[in-house]
């Protein structure tokens, strides 16, 4: 199609846009849902993914002390685990410590300690290990050493949610694509009930340039526009609706999930990711198009 047809073509689209509004409008708000599912997905998986790889950066071993311990038998103790291969660093959280930190992890419901006794909680020794000796297997065995250890009572470590956490990780990958692919084939169909009215409604239009010549590319054009069109409103659409989403959820669930989720640390999607829905908007409005020209159209 030549340059100089482009003048015409946009004069189409912006009529079809003009007359067929609202439905243009349904097609896009149903992009906008089909893109607003898959990119929850990516915004779950990326946030799981942070939290994964913050939890297995920073792996600790947890010894909760006996009661009476002295401080010279501590002092041992401290020397005695510091020795160990595995040991990167250690650090001990006397039961006031642990009992501020649990009061600013509950957040706002920290109320729900009033009344309870300061201490409550043990005191304890968390244990930084290197890299190297992070596996499952290393971990079970420092933890088995430390609970035959004089002074420690209960020994606990994070790495059996971790490897929860990465189940679920992959879990989100796969239903991500999943329930992608029927909401992407579901759009597809809607999208081309938007172009067969497009077709009817211009068929005197199609008929009247075919007769003089027009070419497939030129008929074909204003459609595939509209379709991009289309799916570039839903990609934005979706957008802002994961924005809003991330907000309402940064703002509720710090407070409910303290523990686990601190304050700013969803993170919204990245420029890749935010790149990725905006392209799979675009070329669900052109594929959805092309398809329909082809059962719909015949030039």
């Amino acid at each position: 199609m030549s340059l100089s047809y482009v003048p015409f073509v946009m004069r189409r689209v912006l009529g079809s846009l003009r007359d067929l509004l609202w439905t243009h409008v349904l097609t896009s708000g149903t992009m906008a849902m089909t893109l607003f599912v898959f990119g929850g997905f990516l915004l779950l998986q990326e946030n799981l993914d942070r939290l994964f790889r913050g939890w297995s950066h920073q792996l600790q071993v947890f010894a909760y002390l006996e009661e009476g311990l002295q401080p010279a038998d501590l002092t041992s103790l401290q020397k005695l685990v510091e020795a160990y291969p595995e040991v990167e660093g250690i650090r001990f959280v006397s039961k006031k410590e642990a009992w501020e930190s649990f009061r600013r992890d509950l957040g706002s419901q920290s109320g729900v300690l009033e009344g309870l006794n300061e201490g409550l909680l043990p005191s304890s020794l968390e244990i930084s290990l290197k890299r190297q000796f992070r596996k499952r297997s290393q971990v079970e065995e420092l933890a088995n050493r430390l609970k035959g250890v004089r002074g420690v009572g209960v020994v606990e470590y994070p790495q059996e949610w971790i490897e929860k956490l990465s189940v679920l990780l992959l879990a989100v990958q796969w239903a991500k694509w999943i329930f992608g692919g029927f909401l992407f084939a579901a759009s597809l169909l809607i999208v081309g009930s938007t172009v067969k009215l497009a077709i009817i409604s211009r068929k005197d239009e199609i008929e009247i340039m075919q007769l003089v010549g027009a070419s497939n590319g030129m008929i074909k054009a204003p459609f595939v526009i509209e379709g991009m069109i289309q799916g570039i409103a839903g990609a934005s659409v979706s957008l802002v609706l994961l924005w809003v989403l991330l907000n309402f959820l940064s703002a509720r669930l710090p407070s409910s999930l303290g523990i686990l989720i601190q304050q700013g640390q969803l993170s919204f999607l990245d420029l890749w990711h935010v790149s990725l829905l905006i392209l799979l908007g675009w070329s669900l409005g052109a594929v959805g198009t092309l398809f329909s020209l082809r059962k719909f159209l015949v030039v």
